[in-house]
């Protein structure tokens, strides 16, 4: 993902700014999303593996990265203290 987009990017509900998640976080939900563990924002599971994400300042959430598209909708960030 290009540093000048993840710059002006923010988190849709909060607007808080963004940072790339690292490689053993990314590895670990996909783990998740292969045992049907994880689920998203409004508790469906998610089924798609992720290539990345980018999470929000607080920690809180991360919103999921496929085919180098961050998918920034508030509904599919994936809550972290699952």
């Amino acid at each position: 993902m290009d540093e000048k987009l993840l710059e002006i990017m923010c988190c849709p509900e909060t607007h808080q700014p963004l940072a790339k998640a690292g490689t053993e976080l990314i590895d670990d939900l996909n783990q998740r999303i292969q045992a049907g563990t994880l689920v998203d924002r409004v508790d469906e599971k998610v089924t798609e593996s992720i290539d990345g994400g980018l999470i929000r300042e607080d920690g809180n959430i991360l919103f999921p990265i496929r085919q180098d598209i961050p998918v920034m909708l508030i509904d599919q960030g994936i809550p972290l203290g699952q």
